[in-house]
């Protein structure tokens, strides 16, 4: 496929990127209803992971089933589908290239009680599966999250290495941060900006809420008038933190919520100059057919 002067400009941003990692980066911006435009969305499938299975399938038992969500992901045209080690390995081989894939790399479980993840998988299983990139999480203000961006560094040197894309879950949490504050725009800046530097290609983190939690960055945002009073001024202003845009950052779907709910949150990621959307609860938990008519509508904003 041709590339778009769109996607052309985007790559061109990736200076010390190797025409392997490059190469897959296209894959995401080629591919589904969206290829060309510079934008994405991806289904991520990790909340069994992070839920159980019951809280992430039991309202669409369909959901259980891995291969079901490849099969959303190719119909609806989507640009990538996201997982552990275990669900790409049950369906790799049967839709082997017909959706770029990522191997989210680590995990947590709603049984422990520490904000850490495990390393769940490495760039061998990633080559293995034929995918396009790896995913990982940090979490910025959690006690292990300089653990965790030296094991980020190691698998990150090493997929770029071999030509994959890193794609970068940055959920900040931890003890100096209530809930509100996990989602308070110089928060979403800050963890955003953070993943930027440490390497990664591709940044996903939450909507940002009109709140700016850290009093060290109140001065800043008030001094500056930096305008936080829309989502859509809020998602430019994340964008901007990610290197004035030079970084490609999506944004989570978050829990489950109304259709109109999320696709106001959608137009709001658009209109700020969002690269897009990972949802997955958002529409995996809706019987199929409602979800593939939630996506078109998704993609179609996102196609502005």
């Amino acid at each position: 496929m041709t590339l778009t002067p769109t996607v052309k400009a985007i790559l061109n941003q990736y200076e010390s990127d190797n025409p392997g990692t490059k190469t897959n980066l296209a894959r995401f911006l080629n591919a589904g209803k969206l290829a060309g435009t510079g934008k994405l969305v991806i289904l991520p499938v990790d909340q069994g992971f992070e839920h159980g299975p019951a809280r992430s399938f039991a309202a669409n038992p369909a959901a259980y089933d891995p291969h079901y969500h490849f099969q959303l992901a190719i119909e609806a045209g989507l640009s990538g589908y996201a997982a552990p080690l275990g669900m790409l390995e049950c369906g790799a081989a049967t839709y082997a290239g017909e959706i770029p894939l990522i191997l989210k790399c680590n995990s947590s479980n709603s049984l422990a009680t520490e904000k850490d993840q495990a390393v769940t998988g490495t760039v061998a299983d990633a080559l293995r599966l034929g995918c396009a990139g790896i995913g990982f999480t940090i979490y910025p203000g959690s006690e292990y999250c300089f653990d965790q961006m030296e094991e980020l560094r190691e698998l990150a040197a090493e997929a770029k290495s071999v030509g994959l894309a890193v794609i970068v879950w940055s959920y900040p949490r931890g003890p100096l941060l209530n809930k509100a504050a996990e989602t308070a725009v110089d928060v979403c800046a800050y963890a955003a900006h953070m993943a930027a530097l440490c390497g990664a290609h591709i940044i996903k983190v939450k909507p940002p809420q009109e709140l700016v939690a850290l009093d060290a960055c109140k001065p800043a945002y008030e001094q500056n008038k930096v305008d936080v009073a829309t989502l859509a001024a809020r998602i430019r202003h994340v964008v901007q933190s990610s290197f004035a845009g030079r970084r490609i950052v999506i944004f989570s779907g978050g829990d489950k919520t109304g259709t109109d709910n999320l696709l106001s949150t959608i137009q709001g990621i658009q209109d700020g100059g969002g690269f897009g959307s990972i949802i997955g609860r958002n529409v995996f938990q809706r019987p199929k057919a409602e979800a593939l008519e939630l996506l078109d509508k998704i993609t179609t904003i996102f196609k502005g």
